[in-house]
C-alpha cells in the first residue's frame, strides 16, 4: 500500500495561534523531495490555495526536472519526479481515484501534541507494514496545522520527543524523523 506526505501551507496556525498562511520555500521543496523518495513515500504534496506560491513551487521544479537544472543536478530531478503542487487535501483523494488507488487514504496529522485520536510511531508503522490501507501525513508550516484541520484527520501522530523541554523542529527535520521511524530499516 501507500505511503504519501503533505506540506500544508494553509490553514496553519501563526505564532499567536491564528489562522494563517504561509510562503513555500525552495528548500522545503527540495529537501522534503529527497527525503520522500529516499523513503520510498510518495507523491509529496505541497499544498497551497495561493496561486503565486503554487507557480512558484512548479517554476523551481520545472528548474531541477527539465533544462540545465536536470542536468546539474540528476538526483534533485529523480527526487522532485513524484511531488505535486495541489490546492487543499481534497485533491489528494482526487489524486488516489485518478490513478485508481484504493482504498482512499487514511489522513494522519502531525502535531508537538497529543489528541484523543493519537497513535505511536509503532502503532502506525505496524499498520503500513501490513499493507492493507493507505496513508497521507499532514505536516503544516508556519507554527503548525490549524486545528480546523486537525480535529478533521483520522488519526494524529504522536509528538516527536527531544531531550528536553524545547520542542520547535524545523518541517524539514520532522519530515526526515518520522519518514525514518515510519519506514526506516
Amino acid at each position: 500500500m501507500a505511503l504519501s506526505i503533505a506540506l500544508v501551507h494553509y490553514p496553519v496556525r501563526d505564532k499567536r495561534g491564528d489562522i494563517a498562511a504561509t510562503s513555500i520555500t525552495n528548500f522545503d521543496i527540495h529537501d522534503l523531495a529527497r527525503t520522500a523518495r529516499t523513503y520510498g513515500v510518495e507523491p509529496l504534496y505541497i499544498i497551497s490555495p495561493m496561486n503565486s506560491q503554487k507557480e512558484f513551487a512548479r517554476r523551481i521544479i520545472r528548474h531541477w526536472s527539465e533544462g540545465f537544472g536536470s542536468c546539474y543536478n540528476p538526483s534533485r530531478k529523480t527526487a522532485l519526479e513524484t511531488t505535486l503542487v495541489i490546492n487543499d487535501l481534497g485533491e489528494i483523494l482526487e489524486d488516489f481515484e485518478t490513478r485508481g488507488i484504493k482504498p482512499l487514504p487514511l489522513f494522519v496529522g502531525t502535531s508537538a501534541r497529543n489528541f484523543p485520536n493519537t497513535i505511536s510511531f509503532k502503532a502506525l508503522r505496524e499498520r503500513i507494514e501490513k499493507a492493507e490501507e493507505n496513508f497521507c501525513i499532514v505536516f503544516g508550516t508556519g507554527w503548525g496545522l490549524h486545528p480546523s484541520l486537525l480535529q478533521d484527520f483520522d488519526l494524529t501522530l504522536e509528538p516527536i520527543k527531544g531531550a528536553g523541554p524545547y520542542n520547535h523542529l524545523s518541517v524539514r527535520s520532522a519530515v526526515a524523523i518520522i519518514c525514518d521511524r515510519l519506514m526506516g530499516r
